[in-house]
């Protein structure tokens, strides 16, 4: 009888950290934050290179960043991150499926690199050319701006970094990102 109570509460304590691991893979941004409406995915899709990010695990020591964006034919998106760890000495690709959380005409997406696991994908500032992004992720510890270039203007920078402080980013905790390797 208490390996049947033992059983039944291991399997209750392991369906409670399933259900807490799901939902902590938010998918969301923060309450604040909003998408750009009038998206358009094909001119989104192509090469950007990461201007300044708030660092985290997984790009740490990188430089010559670079994300490229693929369109499937179910209309996800196959999303090819790039960088070269200066620690390291080595080039590191990481490959990941991207889709809208709701309507196709608003930059909210979420992005999934690790199995059924996906997180917030935001743009929440996009130049008319769609030459530049402002994106952020889940919290306020995922803040990207991107280029299709390996610069942006000065006048695009500093617009970028007003909206995110407006927003509560800590923008002092940006890395920005060198691109000597094309």
């Amino acid at each position: 009888m208490r390996i049947k109570k033992s059983f039944n509460v291991a399997i209750i304590v392991g369906i409670a950290a399933l259900v807490m691991a799901f939902s902590s893979c938010g998918e969301d941004s923060p309450e604040n934050a909003v998408a750009v409406q009038d998206f358009d995915l094909n001119n989104y899709i192509g090469k950007w290179y990461e201007i300044a990010r708030i660092d985290f695990k997984h790009e740490k020591n990188m430089d010559n960043v670079t994300a490229e964006y693929y369109l499937n034919d179910n209309g996800t998106v196959r999303v090819v991150n790039r960088g070269y760890d200066f620690v390291d000495g080595k080039w590191k690709t990481s490959e990941g499926t991207a889709k809208f959380r709701g309507a196709t005409d608003e930059g909210a997406l979420k992005v999934s690199f690790f199995g059924p696991f996906y997180s917030g994908y935001t743009i929440i500032a996009l130049d008319p050319l769609y030459q530049s992004a402002l994106v952020v992720g889940k919290n306020y510890d995922y803040l990207w701006i991107l280029s299709r270039d390996i610069t942006i203007p000065d006048e695009t920078r500093f617009e970028y970094l007003a909206i995110a402080e407006d927003l509560g980013y800590d923008t002092d905790k940006l890395v920005w990102v060198e691109h000597d390797e094309y």
